[in-house]
Formats: C-alpha cells, structure tokens, sequence
C-alpha cells in the first residue's frame, strides 16, 4: 500500500481543469467594474488558485546598484513574453512584476522638500494598491496612519506613484487601483534594521486585517499592499510584460538603481488574473504549482495556539490568520515564508524547511544534514510542487528547486560579477565569452547569491553551514521515538471482534469489486492492481447507491504539464514518514522543546503496530498518552444519534487532551456490532481534527485512525487529508489475511500485508 499511496499523495478536494480565466467576459464600459476574483459557486473556488508561468532574477554579485539592473530585469521580462498568457483582450495580461532594492537616491530626489528622508536603512517604504473612490481612499490611508503610530512609527509622507495607464487594455483600465507609496520611519531606538522589518510586517498584517474585517465594499478587488519593506520595494500589476516598463515611470528613471530584480511572468491556471496576485510576492515568485497547499494552510491554522516567539512576543497575535482566504498557491507559500524568516529563521534555513531536498530516501546523505532535515520534519511539512522558487530578502537572492525537479531553473555567471537566473536561457543577451559557469538548478538544490558578503554560496557549504548550526542529532536522540523500536506488546494483540470477517465486510460496505480487484493483487502481486476501464457510474451525490463517504471527493491538483513519476525517482524523491504526537513550537529555534514525537515508517499501521501504541504508556520514561475513543453509535438512537455522538466525540477528545493530557487520541470503530453502528471514519475524523483546532489543542496531540472502512489508497488520502496521522485499516487486513490462508498459503501474514 505504501508505494500506491506515494502515487496518490495530492491532496484531496475538488477542482476544475480548465483554465477559466479565459472564457471571462472582458470588461468593457457598462459591464461590472468590480475586479478581483468571483465569489465562490458552483465548481469554482477561489481558494483553487495555482499559476504556472516564467521567473527570472539578475544581480550583481557585490552588491554594486546600477540602472542596469532594472532594464536587464525588463528585458528577461520581454523575454519571457511567450510564457504569460493574453486574454480576449489583445492588452490584457495575467500579470507581471519586479522587485527591486530600495531606490534611495531615487526617492530623495523626487521627494525633494516635502519629505525629508534619514538616512537610507532607517525608513521603510509601503507601495499601497487603493480603490479608486476618494472617500474609502482616505479611510484607508488613516487606518494605515493610524497603525505605524501605534507601533510607535512616524509617517513621513506620502507619494503618487506616476503611471501611464495609456496603452492598458479596455479590460484592465476598470480594475486599475490607485498606487501610493508611503514613507515610514523608523522611530524606536532599540530597534535595528531587522527589528524594523519586524515591525513593518506587523504593520503590514494590522492594516490588512483592519482592512478585512471593516468590509469596506469599494475597497474589495482594489486595496493591497505589494510590499512594506525597509529593504525592497515592488512594482507589479495586471500588465504584459512589455507593459511594465511604460507604466511605472520610476523603472525608467536612470537614478533608480538596485543590485538586483526578480522578475516574473505569470500564466495563471485555473485561475482569474488580478493585480493582487501579479507576482514576485514580497520575498518569492514562483513557477509551478504547491499541489499541498490545502494540508499546508490548514496546517499553519493549526499551529496558530501553540506558536510563541521572544522576537514578536504579544504581536503575534496581530498576525492571525496568516494566511487569508482565497489567496493563490504562490501568495500562500510566500506568507509562510515571511513568518519562517521575520520570526528569525535564516532565508535559506526557512525554504530549506519550506522545500526540503529528498532525504528520507538517500543513502548518500551525511548524518548531519540528514538529521536537519528530520528535525525539522517535525516542525513543517514541506510545500510540494512541482516549483520552481526565486527568493529575496533584499541582502540575498537565489532560488531553489522542489525534490521532483520538474520545473526548468537555469542561470549563468559572468567575469563583471553579474548572475542570471531564468526559467531557460536566452532572455538576457550576453556574450559568450563573458559566461564563466553556465548550468542548471537540480532536484532540492539551491542557488543563494549574499550581496552583502559579495558571493555565491554553494549549496553544499549552504546546507554544511546550517545543519552544523546546531546539534540536531543530539536534538532528535532527545525527542524522536521510533516505533519501530517499541518492544512488541505483550498477550493479546489486539481486540478480536465480535463479528465475522463477512459480517464487517457487509458493515462496511465491501464489494466483490473490491475483493477481486484491489485487494487480491495487493497479496499476490504486492502492488495495487492496475486497469484502463473508465467509468460509467453516476457520481455519489446523485447514485442510489450508499457509498462511502470517501467516494465523494476527489484529488486536488492544478492540471498542467507534469510528467509522470518513474519508480526510480519515486523511491528517491517520495517519502511516507510521518510523526505522530504533538507538534513542537514553530517558533522555536533553539530545540527547547521538551516535546517527544513518535516516528512511524508510513502512515498505514498494522495491528501489531496500532497496539504498540495504544499501549505506549506502559513504556517507563516515556511522555506519550494514548486514549481511545468509540466512534460508534447506538442504532436505537437513530439518524439523530449520528449528529448527538459526533458533539460527544468532539467534546471527549477536547476534555483528553486538555484536562487528561491524553496526547494520542485514537479513534476506532472496532465496537461496531447488531447494536451499533460506525461514524464514517471520514466524518468523525474530521470533525474531532477541526473541533481541536478552534479550541487550540490540534498540536498538542497526534490522531490515529482505528477503522474497518477505509481499504483503497484514496480513503487513506482523504483520511490524511483531514487530520489523520496514522491509520489501522484492520478489516482490510482480516481480509488479506483470508484470502492470503485461501489462495496464497505460501506466504506468511506479513509479507501479505
């Protein structure tokens, strides 16, 4: 089942293949002038935003600010033309953008006397989008004013950013908003450049926030905030790329000069283009897809009560919810990282947590970067692909490439102490003779160029340097039980049922399809069976059929060009450990956590392996707690039971783990009989997952599965993706086990399961 399962690793939902941004109706005089995504109906969903487009960055290795970093920037970005999109409208784009050092010689000058700037490093510049409106305008730009006061900030003014809208197309002028920068500076003493970030991103997320929760309608599809930075500063829009350049004066003024610009070109998939999601975000852009992204955000939710950190201290708080909804993928994961990196993760310690090389299944590994990478397993999942990232913090740049490697990186460096950086070469002419390294981005590698240290850093003294920073190993001996290193209980395995075999197979809705067809070649072939049959059968919600609650979803990906996954790559690149117990503090960069977290192999547990941990507790000196709950209810009570004993699920995991310090809650259904009947696993596991989440306890247990329902790769997915971290499908195995003693006597139970 495991290597089934790492072909089926999407996450679970329903989406949409087609590109739908193309069959909008363009905005013409007359029509709805409100920009910004639909709302939610039908089979769209804002949340189901993904892109898939052209990234690039050049920068001058010593840090050595020159116009000619800005026009180099737009001419990969004319380059890359050919991987955006264009719309009904000739002049319509999906968006492109640049991120750029902070121009202070630039800003002085156009300022002139109306704002007297300190010295470069000791203010922070906002590119605000605003709605066209004058009065939600003025709201806005108060509520902003209002927030740097009060994190003890001073505004030195404000700025029209100058725009020539002349050569927009007829679809975009009406969702065109007023761009305004704002100048802050830094007024708190104690505060350093960093500190100042910090409190620059706390600003940032306040006003977003207040923004939200005001519902100012002429604000929504208008207002956003680009960046808010003392060290870059953004300029993006629904443009093409040929656009970007006329648009914003400033990138054609010569004093705006940086040391570097990271480009992108987007081709939104499944998606509605807006200025809001343009990329480069404010430290990434990206071109790929985070097929993850659903578990990812769902996940940082979680993590939301048990998060401190001595940087923010109380502004946490402020933060929340990080990640908003109806952002695309790409918004999603840079959101991630600003958190990674303002709460005082290095930048390549952060996207190495992000976007972890393959380490679970490479032998060729050191000991010390393999031990960083597990440690911080436990702390983030990664954000998977298939992406390319290019990443900034305005002092360094590079990019990284996911563990499939499926998205072209490729750059060259040249002997005047320039990089590029692009999706394929040729979008930047250089000659020949000028290239000394030319080569591709590979699988889980990264590029990092420090600006401020005038260098290259290679990945390998990248990866040395981090994973040397501390003793991880020494951390994970500390914290990391393995299961598989538990003694075998002893006595009784585990709980014999009341009925026969046949009898939970008709409970739980077997079918001779599923004895035939998924579960038999799995015992003698030790592979899920294969077949290219379609199907004719009406989907659950309109059979009149009963199926199981699983059938109901489907698997979630942006449907693009990825190639299908060998099995050699697979075994490398693919991984099943999972960690089962509470989730120590994001936060904490130190490994103070007195947390222990419990190892499994995959997440699919046999008997043997679910008894060692329901009776986990008997092991001396050891921190976990296991509790099980019944997931059945009384058939006496009816329809009405199911929703009565779900609360009282609900209700018992919240009370284990908060007032017993129960810190594994498995929920079985082994109690089901004539007289009681299963919660679908799916239903209850669900809803235990997210009733912990709103009381702030989802991280300090794990949640095991004990059920006879799920037996196809798809229900364990689904399980997983609403909560479950390990799951014991213990009637499938009865059944294995049945037909293994009746067709295949030669093999013993294990190697049939």
């Amino acid at each position: 089942m495991g290597k089934a399962m790492r072909k089926h690793k999407a996450k679970l939902g329903s989406k949409s293949g087609r590109d739908l941004s193309r069959h909008v109706p363009s905005a013409r005089p007359g029509l709805p002038k409100r920009p910004g995504f639909p709302e939610r109906q039908g089979l769209y969903d804002p949340a189901n935003e993904h892109d898939a487009c052209g990234i690039g960055f050049v920068a001058h290795i010593k840090n050595v600010k020159s116009h000619d970093i800005i026009r180099d920037g737009l001419t990969i970005l004319e380059n890359l033309e050919h991987r955006g999109a264009v719309g009904a409208d000739p002049k319509a784009g999906d968006g492109v953008g640049m991120l750029i050092q902070i121009p202070d010689a630039f800003f002085r000058k156009v300022l002139g006397d109306t704002v007297t700037l300190p010295q470069e490093g000791a203010y922070g510049v906002g590119m605000i989008f605003l709605p066209p409106e004058a009065v939600p305008r003025a709201q806005i730009e108060k509520m902003i004013e209002a927030t740097v006061a009060a994190e003890g900030h001073r505004v030195l003014g404000w700025r029209d950013v100058p725009v020539d809208n002349g050569d927009l197309g007829y679809s975009i002028v009406p969702t065109e908003p007023v761009i305004r920068q704002i100048f802050v500076a830094n007024d708190k003493k104690d505060r350093d450049q960093n500190g100042f970030e910090r409190d620059l991103f706390i600003i940032r997320r306040t006003v977003e926030l207040a923004v939200s929760a005001a519902n100012i309608d002429a604000a929504r599809g208008f207002f956003y905030i680009p960046s808010f930075s003392s060290f870059t500063v953004l300029y993006k829009g629904l443009l093409l790329s040929s656009q970007l350049g006329p648009f914003y004066h400033d990138l054609r003024d010569p004093d705006t000069v940086s040391a570097m610009a990271l480009v992108h070109q987007r081709f939104s998939t499944n998606t509605f283009p807006t200025w809001s999601l343009s990329q480069p975000f404010r430290m990434i852009c990206h071109n790929g897809e985070i097929n993850t992204v659903r578990g990812n955000v769902n996940w940082m939710a979680a993590r939301h009560a048990a998060l401190e950190s001595d940087l923010f201290g109380d502004d946490l708080e402020k933060l929340w919810p990080l990640i908003e909804d109806g952002q695309s993928d790409s918004a999603s994961f840079d959101n991630a990282l600003e958190l990674l990196v303002m709460g005082g993760y290095s930048l390549p310690h952060a996207m190495m947590m992000l976007i972890p090389e393959a380490w679970a299944g490479n032998p060729l590994m050191d000991n010390k970067r393999r031990a960083f990478y597990e440690y911080n397993a436990a702390l983030m999942e990664p954000w998977d692909g298939p992406a390319a990232v290019a990443f900034t913090n305005g002092r360094q740049i590079g990019a990284t490439l996911d563990r499939n490697g499926l998205r072209p990186a490729r750059y060259y460096v040249t002997s005047d102490d320039r990089v590029m950086m692009a999706s394929e070469m040729g979008v930047l002419p250089v000659a020949e003779e000028k290239i000394i390294e030319k080569w591709r981005l590979q699988p889980g590698k990264m590029l990092l160029i420090d600006l401020e240290e005038g260098r290259i850093i290679s990945d390998d003294e990248i990866k040395a340097t981090l994973s040397s920073a501390h003793p991880y190993e020494e951390w994970l001996a500390r914290a990391q039980i393995k299961l598989e290193d538990l003694p075998a209980p002893e006595g009784q395995a585990h709980v014999s049922a009341s009925l026969t075999v046949l009898d939970q197979q008709k409970a739980f809705g077997y079918t001779q399809e599923d004895l035939k067809f998924l579960l038999a070649p799995m015992v003698a072939n030790g592979e899920e069976g294969t077949g290219s049959m379609g199907t004719d059968t009406p989907i659950s919600a309109l059979s009149e059929k009963s199926k199981p609650l699983y059938t109901y979803f489907k698997q979630n990906f942006a449907q693009v060009t990825n190639p299908p996954i060998d099995p050699i790559r697979e075994e490398l690149v693919m991984s099943l450990v999972s960690f089962i117990g509470p989730r120590p503090n994001l936060l904490d960069l130190e490994g103070t956590s007195g947390l222990k977290r419990l190892e499994v192999a995959q997440p699919i547990l046999s008997n043997d392996d679910l008894e060692k941990i329901r009776r986990i507790s008997d092991i001396e000196d050891n921190d976990f707690h296991a509790f099980t709950l019944d997931m059945t209810w009384d058939v006496a009570d009816g329809v009405a039971g199911l929703t009565a004993r779900l609360d009282e699920l609900c209700n018992q995991a919240e009370h284990a783990v908060a007032h017993s310090h129960e810190n594994i809650i498995i929920l079985s259904d082994r109690n089901i009989s004539a007289e009681r009947i299963a919660i679908p696993a799916l239903l209850a596991t669900a809803a235990v997952h997210h009733h912990l989440i709103r009381a702030g306890l989802r991280t300090q247990a794990g949640l095991v599965i004990e059920t006879g329902e799920a037996r196809e790769v798809h229900h364990f997915c689904v399980l997983a993706g609403y909560g479950a971290e390990a799951i014991n499908p213990y009637v499938a195995f009865e059944t294995i086990e049945e037909i293994r003693a009746r067709k295949h006597p030669e093999l013993d139970s294990g190697e049939a399961e």
